[in-house]
């Protein structure tokens, strides 16, 4: 359900402004030099340069539109360390962006997240930087297969994965994250359920519970692609890395790890076991944007692109902000039914 353009109501209503000038002047140094402190081992001085303009000038659009701009851990540390307000997992950056007072959110990351932060704050003017920033994962279903999963599994109640486009939430009895997953299994009381769409978070939530769960043949192009394999070999080449992985990876990679857990799980995991050496089975990004914030961890990157997040760039959220481009709107019947499958997730007890 991807829309094109401002709505009437939505992004329209706000002034216009000046495309900003893009030289790297003092002030411009001087402004950017907190951030570049950050990301200064990831990216060279004369890189820098080039990219510290669009930071200031994002950053000065940004309180003119009363806008704040979330960042997914996927992001490339310019616009995770420079230019977000707030940085996490999808439902946490739309979480999070309801307590704010901002009228404008900029979404940085792909496009069911932006969806969900509409779902969830629809008072507010939602852009993206990049309307084809799409997933491969939610990208396998439609509301229309669920609907075919409910004739075929009558009375089987039906989970979705917060990784999914609003219709699919929408035709669905709860959402659940990668780290809550479990439990939103054994909370529906029944002896069977169908979560969708990701086959192998599915695979792996199966193991931790006596619920039979029904799978679906989605996954994510970026965490299909490690192997068992790939992950014994690099314990041959150093036995003291740490390898820990994200459960959208076969389970046969999950149990090569050390730790499987959402990717804010994997953060905290690093910050609390501080390892002299760990290995991130997820995507590449992610590796570089918590580094900065744990001095004493060696990284060894197995380096898997997500190529829909790398869609976001600096260049495309500054004339997002400054174009008011790329509104996502949700169909408001489907916006309530999708609301009301994240709110049973929120709510349950834990």
């Amino acid at each position: 359900m991807k829309t094109t353009n401002a709505s009437a109501t939505g992004a329209a209503r706000f002034e216009t402004i000046a495309y900003p000038d893009l030289a790297y002047t003092p002030e411009v140094a001087e402004a950017t030099a907190e951030a570049y402190e950050k990301v200064k081992d990831f990216i060279p001085a004369i890189e820098w340069a080039a990219l510290a303009p669009y930071i200031h000038a994002i950053n000065k659009i940004k309180k003119q539109r009363n806008a704040v701009i979330l960042a997914h851990n996927y992001m490339t540390p310019d616009i995770f360390h420079g230019v977000a307000d707030i940085v996490g997992d999808s439902l946490q950056l739309a979480k999070e962006a309801t307590k704010t007072d901002a009228d404008v959110i900029v979404q940085c990351g792909v496009h069911f997240m932006a969806e969900t932060s509409k779902i969830l704050s629809p008072e507010k003017t939602v852009l993206i930087p990049d309307m084809d920033a799409g997933c491969s994962l939610a990208e396998s279903i439609t509301g229309a297969d669920v609907r075919k999963l409910r004739e075929q599994h009558p009375g089987v109640p039906i989970i979705t994965y917060v990784n999914t486009s609003a219709d699919v939430k929408a035709e669905c009895d709860i959402c659940c994250t990668s780290s809550n997953a479990v439990q939103v299994v054994e909370a529906m009381g029944t002896d069977k359920v169908i979560l969708v769409p990701d086959q192998y978070l599915a695979a792996n939530v199966a193991r931790q519970t006596d619920v039979e769960v029904l799978t679906y043949a989605g996954s994510c192009e970026v965490h299909e692609r490690f192997t068992a394999q790939e992950l014994r070999d690099y314990r041959q080449i150093d036995k003291d890395v740490k390898i820990i992985a994200h459960p959208e990876c076969p389970p046969e990679v999950v149990d090569e790890a050390d730790f499987a857990g959402s990717t804010a799980h994997m953060i905290d995991w690093v910050k609390e076991n501080q390892p002299e050496k760990v290995m991130l089975i997820t995507e590449c990004s992610m590796a570089d944007n918590v580094a900065s914030e744990t001095p004493g961890v060696s990284y060894i990157r197995p380096c898997n692109l997500c190529p829909h997040m790398k869609r976001i760039t600096l260049q495309k959220i500054l004339d997002t902000l400054v174009n008011m481009s790329g509104e996502v709107v949700v169909d408001l019947d489907v916006a309530e039914k999708a609301r009301a499958s994240v709110e049973r997730m929120i709510n349950l007890k834990n």
